[in-house]
């Protein structure tokens, strides 16, 4: 008698590996060859990786299906978490800067999540905002090229910022990778 499941259809792109993402020579990742030299440019690898891997499992998806949630009573979505990256970099040039903390893009706690419309307009804006954010961060992560020195109010690390955005992606690629299989059974690194 066969078995009965709850296992959805699942998919992948790739041909050379059904359980990639995307096979080797179309992959946007650069993992072959020698890896970077030094501690920062490593770090940057691993972040650079881990936004295009965001990206990639957004990709070809309508706005619908990036502001679908997760599971009630969660407010995850894809777009959710493009607009929650865009927030936390921008909160991290508050722990860099010393001035007047910078305003949240989306309101009060939580908005990145529970304000997600289904609409390309707030598509685009999203992730107009997170490239935004992404290059500001950046650039004042770029102005203490000492990994060692310490930065803003509480003295944080510059290393132990990176390494938290490090993190805070690879985190939300892990949520990224469900959200997606859920929308449509694909699958894959």
């Amino acid at each position: 008698m066969p078995r009965m499941s709850d296992a959805p259809a699942r998919w992948s792109q790739a041909t050379v590996h059904p359980d990639m993402w995307a096979d080797p020579d179309d992959d946007p990742r650069d993992s072959e060859g020698a890896g970077p030299d030094g501690e920062f440019a490593t770090l940057q690898g691993f972040l650079t990786d881990y936004r295009l891997t965001l990206r990639m499992k957004c990709e070809g998806l309508d706005a619908e299906q990036l502001a679908r949630r997760s599971a009630p009573p969660s407010t995850m979505s894809l777009l959710g978490l493009v607009r929650h990256l865009a927030e936390v970099e921008r909160d991290w040039r508050n722990w860099i800067g010393d001035g007047a903390r910078l305003p949240k893009l989306y309101g009060e706690r939580d908005a990145d999540f529970d304000a997600v419309v289904a609409e390309p307009a707030a598509v685009d804006a999203a992730y107009a905002d997170l490239e935004r954010e992404q290059a500001a961060t950046d650039a004042a992560l770029a102005a203490h090229p000492d990994l060692g020195a310490r930065v803003g109010k509480d003295g944080i690390a510059v290393r132990a910022l990176l390494v938290h955005r490090i993190e805070e992606y690879a985190r939300h690629c892990g949520h990224a990778d469900l959200l997606r299989e859920r929308i449509d059974g694909r699958v894959g690194q």
